[in-house]
């Protein structure tokens, strides 16, 4: 297989999942939306590198250059750097300065690169140098629970851990459940009324825009096409 990847959740509220991935003789890939942001490692023609990769508002294609093995750690709504603030890294990232096969840089400080097993650590770590912060308001209204602040306070919470709306997190994240659902077989017409999609055209317009597909081709996947970056079923999945 060209690209093949493993992932799973977490038991910390400040990670969302963890995911590991391999490429073999593919030029370019279809990455899809995500509301969430990531710290990526990865190691290519023997060069280790390590990056922060903002949220992604829309799919796009994204260039690779032979095999590479990579491993991520997706953080929750709500988790944020405060010597970085997200809003720079979407629809981008940045990369570390330096990095060795077992180190990387952050935040001027070194740190030792963890594997798919024991992400968590290095996740302690950051929070008590206070490299991470977690506001846990931010995850709960994303996925619809009451706040004890007014709306505007809660849009400017959600917006400065995030990066984006609270409209733009469910929109992304229930189009990638409704790619999830397709590829397994559902109906497209079963998904407009599983998430609360107006109608079909609905559908269709938000995953051309969030995962760069149509109904048909998730469901009756083309061998020849770009291959879909990581794609899973959300933790939590909300209609808007």
């Amino acid at each position: 297989m060209p690209i093949e990847s493993d992932h799973r959740a977490s038991d910390s509220p400040y990670v969302a999942r963890v995911w590991r991935g391999s490429t073999s003789g593919v030029d370019r890939m279809t990455s899809i939306a995500t509301s969430t942001w990531e710290l990526v490692f990865w190691e290519q023609q023997g060069v280790m590198h390590a990056a922060i990769s903002g949220p992604e508002t829309t799919a796009s294609i994204a260039e690779t250059a032979g095999d590479s093995e990579s491993f991520g750690i997706t953080f929750a709504h709500g988790t944020s750097m405060p010597h970085l603030p997200i809003g720079a890294l979407v629809d981008g990232g940045r990369g570390s300065p330096h990095v060795t096969e077992r180190t990387f840089v952050l935040r001027d400080e070194q740190w030792q690169i963890p594997d798919f097993d024991d992400a968590e650590l290095l996740v302690e770590k950051l929070v008590r140098a206070g490299v991470l912060v977690r506001d846990p308001l931010v995850d709960e209204v994303v996925w619809g629970g009451a706040a004890r602040v007014g709306s505007r306070a809660v849009q400017r919470r959600v917006a400065a851990a995030t990066g984006l709306t609270q409209g733009a997190i469910r929109q992304i994240e229930r189009a990638r459940e409704a790619a999830v659902l397709l590829r397994a077989g559902l109906a497209a017409l079963d998904v407009v009324h599983k998430l609360g999609y107006y109608d079909q055209p609905h559908l269709a317009r938000s995953l051309q825009r969030f995962i760069g597909r149509t109904a048909t081709q998730l469901r009756q996947p083309d061998p020849a096409a770009d291959p879909l970056s990581l794609l899973y079923k959300p933790e939590n999945p909300a209609a808007s």
